[in-house]
């Protein structure tokens, strides 16, 4: 990219910058973020044009987009900055006992739900000073192709929007480190005592109404096409935006609703609402923990790669939710 005379020219601050707005597309929120003035962020972007011969970041009434040569150049941008971060790192090696470091997990709503509990005990414990923010990951509408229906959560872990997703999705492109975390499978969730319970069969199934999690409203899903293969349809009565919302309204009314099961193990007793077998094949699938490979260089986050492997999802997590032992770790 670069010649050696050009290398000598180089400040490290103006790939940080170039970074931070390719993140942004905004000049102003850029400056923010770097703690510089607007002026300031427009001298080094000259300076960058200058540097590589290219405009990188064309403005709009809205911000900036980035030219093709930028989007060219953003993979390798963050590479290098994480390999610098890296080495700095080594200086003052990762102690999870008094980091007071604060990493930003990504997932669904009933994949946090399930690992929440567990991960915040075992912070508590061995990790008192770290921090955890949980940003909710939803697959892109439209999309049936798990590789297509979860690109933008890869984006944002590329992006460094992201430290880690945890995401239904098993073909990870080889630039990221993937490690399974569960194997997760759909069960039928009703009201205690529900009907259905004792006369689970598919007839039964499809003339109960139905409640689809669904942060769209959109009422088609993986259930539909099951099926339909067997020449079958269902009611959708009503749709919910997350799987908390859905026990909810469960433990009130003769609905059912497909949910992953570890999730009804973990929270279904509190509503009242119990699991029972789906009477046709529903999805079952890996749950993966995934971050950019350059990213494992950062002894924070492998050490948190690590931790996420060892967190009790499922009857283990469950039996001691509902025993009372462990409910402050769910309530702020």
């Amino acid at each position: 990219m670069l010649n050696q005379t050009d290398l000598s020219r180089i400040d490290l601050n103006l790939l940080v910058l170039f970074e931070i707005v390719f993140q942004e597309r905004h000049v102003g929120r850029s400056a923010e973020r770097l703690h510089l003035s607007p002026s300031a962020i427009s001298h080094g972007l000259g300076r960058l044009r200058t540097l590589l011969g290219d405009p990188l970041f064309l403005k709009t009434p809205k911000g900036v987009v980035p030219t093709e040569r930028a989007s060219q150049l953003a993979t390798s941008v963050s590479e290098i900055l994480a390999r610098v971060r890296g080495v700095v790192s080594t200086a003052t090696p990762f102690d999870p006992r008094h980091s007071t470091r604060r990493f930003v997990i990504g997932a669904p709503d009933g994949v946090s739900s399930v690992i929440l509990p567990s991960l915040l005990e075992t912070l508590r414990r061995v990790a008192p000073g770290v921090d955890a923010g949980i940003r909710q990951l939803l697959p892109v509408q439209g999309f049936t192709a798990p590789h297509l229906a979860w690109k933008d959560a890869l984006k944002e872990l590329e992006d460094r929007t992201t430290d880690i997703a945890i995401i239904p999705f098993d073909d990870i492109p080889v630039r990221f480190h993937k490690q399974k975390l569960y194997e997760e499978e759909f069960v039928i969730a009703v009201r205690k005592g529900h009907s259905f319970q004792r006369n689970p069969t598919l007839k039964r199934y499809c003339e109960m109404e139905h409640l689809v999690v669904s942060h769209t409203g959109d009422v088609t899903g993986f259930v539909d096409v099951e099926l339909a293969k067997k020449g079958a349809a269902r009611r959708v009565a009503l749709t919910v935006p997350n799987f908390n919302f859905a026990l909810s309204v469960l433990a009130e009314t003769e609905m059912v609703s497909a949910l992953p099961r570890r999730f009804v193990e973990i929270y279904g007793a509190r509503f009242n609402v119990v699991a029972v077998k789906a009477p046709l094949p529903l999805p079952r699938f890996s749950i993966n923990v995934v971050l950019p490979q350059v990213a494992m260089m950062d002894a924070g986050l492998a050490w948190l790669v690590q931790l996420l492997g060892k967190v009790r999802t499922g009857n283990d997590r469950s039996s001691v939710l509902r025993s009372g032992k462990r409910n402050r770790s769910m309530h702020s």
